[in-house]
């Protein structure tokens, strides 16, 4: 009874108003899931590719009803008859029919719709939610949330060279604490700004983007708010980075207009290093470009047995990457994007890779999010401990912290939260409710 009946591609919207593709899978007996799949803005040049029409006449050529009619013509095709609960065998038969390496011929935004979509068929078929279905009788660890609460970079309109400054309520004793310490510190922080005529907007993942300069007047914005929030800067809320830095990583250097600055790999290891030092930092995301692999092996000799150093757009959540990395000594945790690889099988594969070589792992959302929750789930599956989705505003973004306030009242007594005790190099100041 858990055979796909019938597979469903739509054409719908994500937070930036572009489309993206949704994907309904039916089953024998009636269960269904649904996916949409998330799109980035600061990609990896090795991410899986998310194919777009490139029709100037439609959504300025950003339309994806060619992936669409993949999901509804050669993979509908290739896995209506198949089990649902086959994970494996289904992913593989996407990946065989596409037959390229990066899932350039259908598009990794189709054949990820249908791999998750499968998997939330087989998970209400059984009546079990998502987590429980994908991560068992163990799935009960709430993850850290990495709050974004300034923009800046592709994700803003602003001179902030680095992309992401987040807050983490490590000191928290429930996620639901983390959400409320969170919500606290981003409303103090909106008051500070608007109090010194800074713009209160916010960027594409709910951070605010004022017109900060450096990395440092940012940091000092943070860690006021979060004192004047009646919190300890460190040992209640912690700070965590991402300065995408391939993004401003030009001939070899490290080029940041907004500073009108530009650094050396080494010069801009050890700007990253002073910053550790000066600031309540546990997690540098893309502290180093993807293609730095000289500057990001000495950064995580420096510094990664004190601070996390999570690989991004130099392993795009891809299990042979991350491999290669691990033996290059590169960074000693990876970030999960499930777009960034194409199917749920192979996203699995690399959080095991991740595991097996005590790497942390943090799932991640994108800037170009839908109300979709999947990330939730599989955060609380994996038993990961961390999750990067955006700030404490927007819909595309709260979506998720409010499946995890749910998934946190179902455990009931049962739940657990990871606090900091997954975070690379922090396990001796973990706290578990």
């Amino acid at each position: 009874m858990t055979r796909i009946q019938r597979v469903n591609g739509y054409q719908v919207l994500d937070s930036r108003g572009n489309p993206t593709v949704e994907v309904e899978v039916g089953l024998e007996d009636g269960s269904a899931g649904r996916v949409s799949v998330p799109s980035g803005a600061s990609t990896g040049t090795r991410e899986a590719v998310e194919l777009r029409d490139h029709d100037s006449s439609r959504f300025h050529g950003r339309g994806v009803l060619n992936a669409v009619a993949h999901v509804n013509g050669e993979i509908a095709g290739a896995v209506i008859g198949m089990d649902a609960e086959d994970q494996v065998a289904i992913d593989q038969t996407m990946i065989d029919l596409d037959g390229t390496a990066n899932k350039a011929r259908l598009g990794a935004n189709a054949t990820l719709g249908v791999s998750v979509a499968v998997a939330k068929a087989a998970a209400a078929a059984h009546r079990t939610p998502l987590y429980r279905y994908v991560g068992g009788a163990s799935a009960r660890v709430l993850p850290l949330p990495m709050i974004n609460i300034i923009n800046g970079g592709a994700h803003a309109d602003n001179p902030l060279d680095f992309q992401e400054f987040m807050i983490g309520p490590v000191g928290a004793e429930t996620f639901s604490d983390a959400v409320r310490i969170g919500s606290e510190v981003f409303h103090t922080l909106k008051a500070d700004l608007s109090a010194e005529g800074q713009n209160t907007n916010v960027g594409d993942e709910g951070g605010f983007a004022p017109a900060f300069r450096s990395a440092e007047e940012a940091l000092d914005h943070i860690t006021s708010a979060v004192e004047r929030a009646g919190y300890r800067a460190g040992a209640e809320v912690a700070v965590l980075l991402d300065p995408a830095a391939s993004e401003f990583y030009t001939g070899g250097s490290y080029v940041c207009p907004g500073e009108s600055t530009t650094r050396s790999p080494d010069e801009h290891a050890d700007y990253l290093r002073r910053l550790v030092d000066g600031y309540p930092i546990i997690s540098l995301e893309d502290p180093m470009a993807q293609d730095d692999h000289e500057g990001w092996a000495r950064l995580t000799e420096s510094i990664g047995d004190r601070c996390q150093l999570v690989g991004d757009d130099v392993f795009c959540t891809n299990p042979a990457l991350l491999a290669d990395g691990i033996r290059r000594g590169i960074a000693n945790s990876v970030l999960v994007k499930i777009n960034q690889i194409g199917t749920l099988t192979e996203t699995l594969d690399t959080v095991r890779t991740a595991q097996r070589a005590g790497y942390s792992v943090v799932i991640s959302h994108r800037s170009g999010e839908t109300e979709d929750t999947t990330i939730a789930d599989l955060a609380v599956a994996l038993n990961c401990g961390q999750i990067k989705t955006g700030s404490l505003s927007r819909s595309d973004r709260t979506a998720k912290y409010n499946r995890l306030l749910r998934i946190e009242a179902q455990l009931g007594t049962q739940a657990r939260y990871a606090g900091a005790s997954t975070v690379k190099g922090l396990a001796p100041r973990a706290r578990v409710s």
